[in-house]
Parts: C-alpha cells; sequence; structure tokens
C-alpha cells in the first residue's frame, strides 16, 4: 500500500471511528429486526424512532438541562470520592494493619445495595440533591480506596529500589515514582466509582421522581412512550461517555507514557 493510500486509511482504523461503527452497524442491525417483527416494538423502540423522540423531550421536559442536572450530580459525587478516597487509600497503604483490617469491609459494603435505604437517606437529610450526591458518593468512593491501596502495593521493587540508589527522598519517592506507577490502578477505580455512582444518582431519580435524566426515564416509562424512554437512556449513556473520555485524558496526562 503506497503512503498516501495508508495515510486516507488510517483516520478510518482509529478506535474511536471504529466504535462509533460499530454502534451505527448494531443500530441498523436493530432496527431491521424491529421491522421484521423479531423484536416487538412496544418493548424496544427503533433507533431512528430513539433518535426522533429527542427533540420533543427536549421541547417538553428540558432533555439537556435534566442531563446537566445528573452529570453535575455524579461529577460532585466523584470528586468528592475522588478528595476522599485518594487520602484513605494511601492511608491503608502506609498502615498494613489498617489495610488488611479494612479492605475486606469495604469489599463487602460494595457489594451491598446501597440504592435501597435511600428511605433512610431521605428521612435523614431530605428531599435535595444532597441526598442523591451522598448516596452516589458511597458506591463511588469505595473501588477509589481499594485500587489506590493496590496501585501502591503493586508498585514493582525496581523502580523502588533504583529510587533508593539515587537517594530519593521519601517525598519524591511517592510523587516520582510511586504515584506514576499507582496511576492505572487508581484510574480503573475512578472508572468503576463513575459507573456505580452514575447509576446510584439516575436509580434514585427514578426512585423519587426528583429531577435529572432518571425523572425523565420513569416518566416515558409510565406514559408508555418506548421511543422516548430509549431516547433518555441514550442521554445517560452520553454522560457515562463523556466521563470516561474525561478520565482518559486526565490519565495520559498525569502518565503520558
Amino acid at each position: 500500500m503506497s503512503n498516501l493510500a495508508k495515510t486516507i486509511a488510517k483516520p478510518w482504523t482509529s478506535p474511536l471511528l471504529a466504535g462509533i461503527a460499530g454502534v451505527v452497524v448494531l443500530a441498523a442491525i436493530l432496527e431491521f429486526v424491529i421491522d421484521m417483527g423479531l423484536v416487538p416494538s412496544l418493548v424496544v423502540a427503533r433507533p431512528s424512532d430513539a433518535i426522533a423522540a429527542i427533540m420533543p423531550l427536549q421541547r417538553d421536559m428540558d432533555l439537556v438541562g435534566n442531563f446537566l442536572v445528573t452529570f453535575g450530580m455524579t461529577f460532585s459525587a466523584i470528586a468528592l470520592a475522588i478528595v476522599i478516597g485518594v487520602p484513605f487509600g494511601y492511608l491503608l497503604y502506609r498502615h498494613e494493619v489498617l489495610g488488611l483490617a479494612y479492605e475486606g469491609w469495604l469489599a463487602a459494603a460494595f457489594s451491598a445495595p446501597i440504592v435501597l435505604l435511600y428511605p433512610l437517606f431521605l428521612v435523614i437529610i431530605g428531599r435535595s440533591h444532597l441526598t442523591l450526591i451522598v448516596m452516589a458518593f458511597i458506591p463511588g468512593v469505595i473501588p477509589i480506596v481499594i485500587q489506590t491501596r493496590q496501585g501502591l502495593l503493586s508498585t514493582p521493587p525496581t523502580l523502588i529500589d533504583v529510587g533508593r540508589s539515587f537517594n530519593v527522598s521519601p517525598r519524591d519517592m511517592f510523587w516520582k515514582i510511586m504515584l506514576p506507577a499507582a496511576v492505572p490502578s487508581m484510574f480503573t477505580g475512578m472508572r468503576i466509582g463513575v459507573m456505580y455512582a452514575l447509576v446510584t444518582v439516575v436509580a434514585i431519580e427514578y426512585l423519587i421522581d426528583f429531577g435529572g435524566l432518571g425523572r425523565i426515564v420513569s416518566e416515558m416509562y409510565f406514559r408508555f412512550n418506548v421511543p422516548g424512554t430509549y431516547a433518555s437512556i441514550l442521554f445517560v449513556v452520553m454522560v457515562s461517555i463523556l466521563f470516561y473520555f474525561s478520565l482518559n485524558r486526565v490519565e495520559k496526562w498525569l502518565r503520558p507514557v
């Protein structure tokens, strides 16, 4: 293949475009099977109908505004989780006894259905955005704590030995060697935390009918508006994608190689 052909073909082989192409193909297949009657349209909306429902949802229910509400509460919860989770994970790393004592408890708490406790949080905090942020913070912070500790523990001993051979101070050892080595594990925890925080926010919005995309999903579902339901779910997916790409950019900035 000539250099010109490689230059033309290269953009179309990028992961982003390959992913978009895969989504388009899957949407076309889903459109086809629904048109053929293999999947009832009362259960799954045609992708074209879901896209067409976006503008009416924006006009009637301020879809973009509710998107920003859900994004804002998820961002607040995960930002708080990072601010608290990373130092706490470092604390569990520094003190082995604490790490061994609490990591199992944290893992058990992470597997618990925290969202079912929403009536208790409504009584304690009230029906407000703070309730959603606090509830989303809990499942968001746990994987960050665990993965921060695991990332620091898994720092290659060779890197630490090299730092000691150059008489690196403990402060520089942490900031220039251990932290960069732990970044991939830490960001894995952040991605998991974002996923669970977003699910919690949307679930509580759905259950208590309190703003955000979850409220729109609930409203469309109870109206039997299938295209509108899937259109609002599509915007929930967009929130997740936005967080995913943002975390990828920050991770590359912190650890470019």
